[in-house]
């Protein structure tokens, strides 16, 4: 349900599904020929050993919870796999303020500063992204709550999609 105002492929019909099963069937109806492997898991210390990266041309980080990413990063860099990551887009207005750096030469974004900091303790001091030096609204009201009690960071349709749109840009300028 969260995900309708920002993924294409989500709608009411498809509540309550994976959201990779959903993706495949919609990247199967532009491309029958293409091959998609689909990991209906979230991303995290418990999962992390299905996934061998080596095996990747490219990863693509898109994951919110900022330990999660952290393992990623980790795991893709061990492997030797390239791998570029999505920084905060949740109360952005502005698509056009995004910016691809590496993790060291960000400003203002509160993730890529976390980012940045827990990289750093770990040995990595390098990482590409995409980030916005856009300030995060302050949204009005009650709405969701993250699981520690603060509000929710909100996406408005136009902003998410912008960020994927260059996240797939660089991967394919890398890879060719």
């Amino acid at each position: 349900l969260t995900n309708i105002n920002r993924q294409l492929y989500a709608t009411h019909s498809t509540i309550g599904e994976y959201k990779v099963d959903i993706a495949a069937r919609r990247l199967a109806d532009i491309n029958p020929d293409g091959k998609v492997n689909t990991f209906p898991v979230f991303f995290d210390e418990e999962t992390a050993a299905q996934f061998d990266f080596s095996q990747y041309d490219y990863v693509i980080d898109a994951i919110d919870t900022v330990s999660s990413k952290l393992l990623l990063v980790e795991m893709a860099k061990k492997a030797g796999a390239p791998i570029i990551s999505a920084m905060g887009a949740g109360n952005k207005l502005d698509p056009t303020a995004f910016e691809v750096a590496d993790i060291a030469k960000t400003t203002v974004c509160p993730l890529a500063r976390v980012m940045r900091r827990e990289l750093k303790a770990r040995g990595i001091s390098h990482l590409k992204v995409v980030y916005s030096k856009e300030l995060p609204i302050t949204p009005e009201g009650e709405g969701e709550k993250t699981a520690a009690g603060r509000p929710a960071p909100g996406s408005v349709p136009f902003v998410p999609p912008v960020m994927g749109f260059i996240l797939a840009g660089e991967v394919i300028r890398d890879l060719i």
